[in-house]
């Protein structure tokens, strides 16, 4: 294996990735500017065949999950021993996937699970953000019943015992950030 280049932020990966073609590439998801998913998405825009692995601390499952889609083909966690990841390369470069077990183990604790939908995420957005449901519904243009509803169904989805729980849920999972 030879190292072909090192970038500091997403930005440079993204323009300098056409220039270099790594066969592999260890993208970290928290990057400077872009994240690394977007930087991902981005050069798979442009190069389809690309094998970007997402070596990260992140085991939240809304980052896992939003890698996976945007066609990771490895998430291993940076905790990984080094042997272990050396091996997930030469499994990639073969054209594998691969989930570390402890990624796939928090990806099968909420496999199943409703997510909740973009209009329940904005209510959550706005709870985090201390509003309460008449600010809500005035904020969203929606009636303060729908509201209700909303927070309803993300309190089943969640299993939250409340609107705080909820929030501390979603930030947990990757669903909301800080």
């Amino acid at each position: 294996m030879l190292l072909i280049a090192e970038l500091p932020n997403a930005d440079e990966a993204i323009a300098h990735f056409g220039l270099h073609r790594p066969d592999i590439t260890l993208m970290d998801l928290r990057l400077p500017g872009t994240n690394g998913t977007e930087a991902l998405s981005r050069i798979r825009v442009r190069f389809p065949e690309a094998r970007i692995i997402m070596l990260t601390t992140s085991d939240a499952d809304g980052d896992i999950q939003e890698a996976l889609r945007a066609g990771a083909a490895a998430y291993v966690l940076k905790s990984m021993p080094k042997g272990d990841l050396l091996n997930v390369i030469r499994s990639v470069h073969l054209g594998r996937r691969h989930i570390a077990p402890e990624v796939a183990a928090r990806l099968a604790e909420y496999f199943g699970d409703d997510n909740p939908t973009a209009r329940e995420l904005e209510v959550l957005r706005l709870i985090r953000d201390g509003h309460r449901n008449k600010q809500i519904a005035d904020q969203l243009d929606i009636a303060e019943t729908t509201v209700n509803f909303h927070i309803r169904n993300l309190m089943d989805k969640l299993q939250a015992n409340d609107r705080t729980h909820a929030v501390t849920i979603a930030l947990r999972r990757g669903l909301l950030q800080l």
